[in-house]
């Protein structure tokens, strides 16, 4: 099966993000999925858009699914990708912790985040970011790329992921585009079939990753993907939630 072009996946990403609504709880808290209060015979989550690629025929399956916690959504993968998405706007420098919920029933064996034919994970929770406030050096980027052809040009992104050959908190550029860093927050079997919560320093994560202060969040998406390894895989998402950094409670147990 033909690899992804990454840099009009995420362009995808980008560009398909709707404009919605954003729920609000305590101050130190800004939900961004709000799955467990969703009744689980809607189609899709409220306020999220499914993301396809038109380079990909197979699709995901995205459902909600009643959980012992709440609804969650459920994603099934077989030898396809596409996504789930979420317009939302966030500053990092008042909300730089984001908190989710995942698991995923195996990890898919072939997949290595250091190879193109191997990029595939279980479970994917990209954050994009507004090109509006990119610098001089990334305008020009930008313009190169137009030049080049591509239409739907990706903004830069932290991708979250659970791999399988990486170690946990290896920092990494995708192997399609720099624009996009892999951030490995699982990794490998021993935790597959178990609920994780993850918190990340997304503001410190960035920093890492790009070496600068990044713009405001402009998107959250998630996604389930094995086409470029053929395989298959299923994963269950929990809510999503950025925090303040003094709402960030780290003694949550998973």
């Amino acid at each position: 099966m033909d690899t992804c072009p990454l840099p009009r996946v995420l362009g995808v990403l980008s560009v398909g993000l709707l404009c919605m609504g954003i729920s609000f709880v305590p101050a130190d808290v800004l939900r961004i999925g709000a799955f467990s209060e969703q009744d689980p015979a809607r189609t899709q989550p409220a306020d999220w858009q499914p993301i396809s690629f038109a380079e990909i025929d197979t699709k995901t399956q995205y459902d909600l699914v009643a959980g012992s916690t709440g609804t969650v959504v459920r994603a099934r993968s077989d030898g396809g990708a596409s996504g789930l998405a979420t317009e939302t706007r966030v500053d990092l420098t008042e909300y730089p912790i984001l908190e989710w919920r995942w698991k995923v029933n195996g990890v898919v064996e072939d997949g290595n985040a250091r190879t193109k034919d191997g990029d595939d994970y279980p479970a994917r929770l990209y954050v994009t970011f507004d090109y509006d406030d990119l610098g001089f050096g990334d305008q020009v980027k930008l313009v190169a790329l137009r030049a080049l052809g591509y239409d739907e040009i990706p903004t830069r992104a932290l991708n979250y992921v659970w791999a399988n050959r990486v170690e946990r908190d290896t920092i990494l550029e995708n192997v399609y585009t720099d624009w996009v860093m892999m951030v490995v927050v699982q990794s490998g079997a021993d935790s597959t079939g178990q609920w994780r919560t993850e918190r990340r320093n997304v503001l410190a994560d960035y920093r890492a990753a790009f070496s600068g202060d990044p713009p405001p969040v402009n998107g959250v998406a998630l996604m389930t993907d094995t086409d470029d390894t053929d395989g298959e895989a299923t994963a269950y998402y929990g809510d999503i939630v950025f925090r303040t950094a003094s709402g960030d409670s780290t003694d949550r147990t998973p």
